[in-house]
């Protein structure tokens, strides 16, 4: 069944709403992407709306030193293709930082005079970039879930159509896709126990190099209390002193 077809069929199940191009509510979409080929599809029709010829889903893999971008399936599923080898390609640095950091999408274009080309220049709420692939134009839009996980959803193609509208309804759905890939997922994220926003807030002043009298001081606290604080933090991390809790807690994404 090509992707046109799956996405029609999709529609006319319960709780789709067909619209221009199809479209399907957030809420039904979510609740029907319980696999990663759920999700693949969800992805399609999102690429579908924008006409672009493919896209790429990529998580930022927490790193102390140098953040990476990793592949968890594009639009040649269950292959990996070479446009996402090339998007998560170890010079990406600034792509990595930028979806931990930042929600502002990023569009580049090597092809100039295409479709994709006018449309993405035309667009005022994106920041063009350098290309992520020779000879192709597309977009990235940098998403998150909970427990600190960060991502980019990617499309491309030479043909895209976007305008400020879509870009903003893509960008949602993109951060509902990405929202239901993390919980398939978990990795580290799903074994961190609940912790309050004190305790990370104690951590956090840690991490900047503030002793706990300081912290104290800065959050009207009493010395016992920061300590505790820092303790309890310290013991949900599974960590031996506090500045590894630091450290993993950087790693995952609770603190920057």
């Amino acid at each position: 069944m090509t992707a046109a077809a799956e996405k029609a069929a999709d529609d006319l199940a319960p709780g789709g709403r067909r619209g221009l191009f199809g479209d399907v509510s957030l809420v039904a979409e979510q609740q029907r992407t319980t696999t990663l080929p759920d999700a693949v599809r969800r992805c399609r029709w999102i690429a579908i709306d924008m006409n672009a010829a493919g896209f790429t889903l990529l998580f930022a893999e927490s790193s102390l030193e140098r953040p990476l971008l990793a592949p968890c399936f594009d639009s040649d599923y269950p292959e990996v293709s070479a446009a996402t080898k090339l998007a998560a390609g170890p010079d990406r640095l600034m792509l990595a930082r930028h979806a931990r950091a930042s929600s502002v999408p990023c569009w580049w274009s090597d092809m100039p005079g295409s479709a994709s080309d006018a449309a993405l220049s035309a667009l005022r709420w994106a920041n063009r970039i350098e290309p992520l692939m020779p000879g192709a134009c597309g977009v990235a839009f940098p998403v998150h879930a909970d427990y600190g996980r960060y991502g980019l959803v990617v499309f491309f193609g030479p043909d895209i159509m976007l305008d400020c509208e879509g870009l903003f309804d893509a960008h949602a759905r993109c951060f509902s896709l990405f929202e239901a890939v993390a919980r398939m997922r978990p990795g580290d994220s799903a074994r961190v126990p609940s912790i309050s926003k004190r305790e990370l807030e104690c951590l956090k002043l840690t991490a900047n190099g503030y002793t706990s009298e300081e912290i104290a001081r800065l959050l009207s606290l009493s010395v016992h209390t920061a300590n505790q604080y820092l303790s309890n933090t310290t013991q949900k991390l599974d960590a031996v002193n506090r500045m590894h809790a630091v450290a993993k807690a950087l790693r995952m994404g609770l603190i920057d």
